[in-house]
């Protein structure tokens, strides 16, 4: 095992430098100039160009690469040109807030997608299992940002049970940090909750044909017991792999969420720095988003292995 997770961590370094380089040269073909937007529109061409020199952007695109690939690797990231504060610093901040809002869209997603998919497999065909398959298919289709401001009408604007958007960290006042992160965690977790209903309902009704299965009803064990203890674990297995891949899906759309709901995290950071051309704190957000989603996969692999003792990285 230790073997195989360091050699996974190694294949993290070369990937980690193509997303990095392809990050830097896609955001250098986004019209416009950083010095432009932090001068104003008024400023003359000699300014431009002399705060162009200062910040180094002036300068081949690979050098400029190079430059930040080097300051990269020995822990910084570069200056943000609109914060003026060091990139670590301005992500470091807002880390925790965007951390938040994804653990509790990804537990949300498995709270309420297993048992929907537990039950829709069990009464297969059933006025259960079609609302349960409408209401997935609904939430894989709908747009997070339509969501979104269908439920801030609703439950804000015209039921006003929650505020429309807006943080306040939990520290301060636990009650309206839960009110205000109930709207953006549900909108964030909503596809989530859709393919893992899918996914869980499909595996269960694979497996509930299953010899063991029948073995276990044979011997006069509980439905209950069946479902969530013989039949469940396996279900989950093929899970992992989805999960794991909806870490780096729901970093993604953090963007779109925490902007409409005004979530002070990097997801808004990312979107306000797009807007700013304020490069080095769009790279480190896309690599961070890039590292991230690796380590979520490194870990359902290891995963894998706990929950499925046939599975060995011995040989791998």
């Amino acid at each position: 095992m230790a073997a195989y997770i360091a050699r996974r961590v190694t294949f993290i370094v070369p990937v980690a430098l193509v997303v990095s380089f392809l990050t830097f040269m896609l955001i250098h073909l986004i019209p416009g100039d950083p010095a432009r937007v932090l001068l104003g529109e008024e400023a003359t061409p000699q300014n431009v160009a002399a705060l162009d020199k200062q910040l180094g952007l002036n300068q081949p695109i690979t050098t400029q690469y190079l430059q930040w690939l080097g300051h990269a690797l020995h822990g910084n990231l570069g200056q943000s040109i609109i914060l003026q504060q060091p990139v670590t610093t301005a992500i470091a901040q807002r880390l925790p807030v965007t951390l938040e809002l994804g653990f509790v869209a990804l537990l949300f997603s498995l709270v309420v997608s297993i048992p929907l998919g537990v039950l829709a497999a069990s009464f297969r065909n059933s006025p259960i299992d079609y609302i349960v398959n409408v209401l997935s298919i609904i939430g894989s289709t709908v747009p997070s940002f339509v969501l979104g401001l269908v439920f801030i009408l609703v439950f804000a604007v015209l039921l006003k049970f929650v505020p429309p958007g807006g943080y306040v960290p939990f520290n301060q006042d636990p009650a309206q940090n839960l009110r205000d992160l109930i709207m953006p965690a549900i909108v964030l977790g909503s596809a989530a909750v859709s393919i893992n209903m899918r996914q869980v309902r499909a595996n269960m009704l694979e497996i509930l044909h299953q010899d063991y299965i029948r073995t276990a009803r044979a011997k006069g064990l509980t439905r209950r017991r069946v479902l969530f203890v013989h039949a469940l674990r396996n279900a989950l297995l093929p899970l992992l792999t989805i999960v794991g891949i909806q870490v780096g899906a729901i970093l993604g759309g953090t963007f779109i969420v925490e902007s409409i709901f005004l979530w002070p995290g990097i997801g808004s950071l990312a979107i306000q720095s797009i807007l700013a051309k304020d490069y080095p704190v769009v790279q480190g957000v896309v690599l961070l988003s890039a590292l991230a989603y690796m380590t979520a996969n490194l870990l359902v692999d290891i995963g894998y292995g706990f929950l499925d003792p046939r599975i060995s990285y011995a040989s791998h």
